[in-house]
């Protein structure tokens, strides 16, 4: 009903005035601070959390973000273990230096008939390719934004790790990665040329360590994969289904502010049915990730190590 009685002001031509626009603002504004079925069918929070979020802009009304950068909530420092790790015994003590999952995902983009082929990698249209690390509540830890479609995840990390804005990795400690990554001392990858994906589980379980391993790093990796599911869904203007009307730079901002909203909405209004949604399309799918020839240098005999042992001690 709410929305109903607004479509009159919205239609091409009914909002050429100041004043139209105003009294729709009004309108609208009042409707999403008294009504909760409104809040939640245009912002998709419920209207405690909308609240909540008026006051903190009211106090700090600035997001910063460029083409190439980066936003973090709060990067992990390792000094505690992640309790959905700690709480569980398939993962505690063997993943007790894990902070994280990492993981880059492709979001369709606007580009000029020159820039275009840059920016078309896996897809049929042109995207940039997003890397993004999480914590195990689904709550973003870092996000580098801006880089063309074209870009390997490889690549992207390599800059994310030497920017002026970096990826921090406390020492000793890990995030968990596919296989479309180099395996490092602080960048672990599951087994090669051994099942890994839930559905290949399904029906037989794990038969040796590497597979045990593979299945328990899916699980925990899954984290990622589940963040962004949420966060496309939550916000259908950055869903690769929905073609993009702003350019590079202002998308690579409107992704940023996402991920924000992503975060302080999984603190105020998780969405438990939208979750249980993500995991359901999640678990009918095997994504098949590029993998890379690995150079076998003292990094990666050094993530070989830490992943056998993680193996063996299972």
């Amino acid at each position: 009903m709410v929305l109903k009685d607004m479509r009159k002001y919205v239609h091409k031509g009914l909002m050429e005035s100041n004043e139209q626009k105003d009294n729709v603002r009004r309108v609208l504004l009042h409707n999403l601070m008294t009504s909760s079925d409104a809040c939640h069918s245009i912002l998709r929070v419920n209207l405690a959390g909308f609240r909540r979020l008026c006051e903190i802009l009211k106090h700090n009304n600035r997001v910063k973000g460029n083409r190439n950068s980066s936003v973090e909530e709060k990067q992990p420092d390792g000094s505690e273990i992640p309790p959905h790790i700690e709480s569980s015994n398939r993962f505690y003590p063997y993943f007790k230096d894990c902070v994280g999952a990492l993981d880059g995902t492709h979001i369709r983009v606007k580009v000029s008939d020159v820039d275009a082929p840059q920016y078309r990698g896996r897809k049929d249209w042109p995207t940039t390719n997003v890397l993004a690390g999480c914590s195990f509540d689904l709550k973003f830890t870092y996000v580098l934004a801006g880089w063309e479609g074209t870009a390997s995840d490889s690549r992207i990390i390599k800059n994310a790790l030497s920017k002026r804005d970096k990826l921090i990795i406390p020492h000793g400690k890990y995030y968990l990665v596919d296989s479309g990554f180099m395996l490092k001392r602080d960048l672990i990858t599951p087994y090669r040329g051994i099942r890994y994906h839930l559905k290949e589980y399904s029906r037989c379980d794990p038969t040796n360590a590497k597979e045990l391993f593979n299945l328990r790093h899916a699980t925990l990796r899954g984290a990622i994969e589940r963040a962004f599911g949420v966060l496309k869904k939550r916000f259908p203007i950055i869903a690769s289904g929905t073609e993009p009307y702003y350019e590079v730079d202002i998308r690579t901002d409107i992704i940023l502010a996402c991920c924000i909203l992503h975060n302080f909405l999984m603190g105020v209004d998780p969405d438990e049915r939208l979750i249980n949604e993500v995991d359901h399309e999640l678990s009918a799918t095997s994504n098949n990730e590029a993998s890379h020839n690995e150079r076998q240098d003292d990094d990666w005999r050094q993530g070989s190590m830490v992943r056998d042992n993680i193996a063996n001690a299972m």
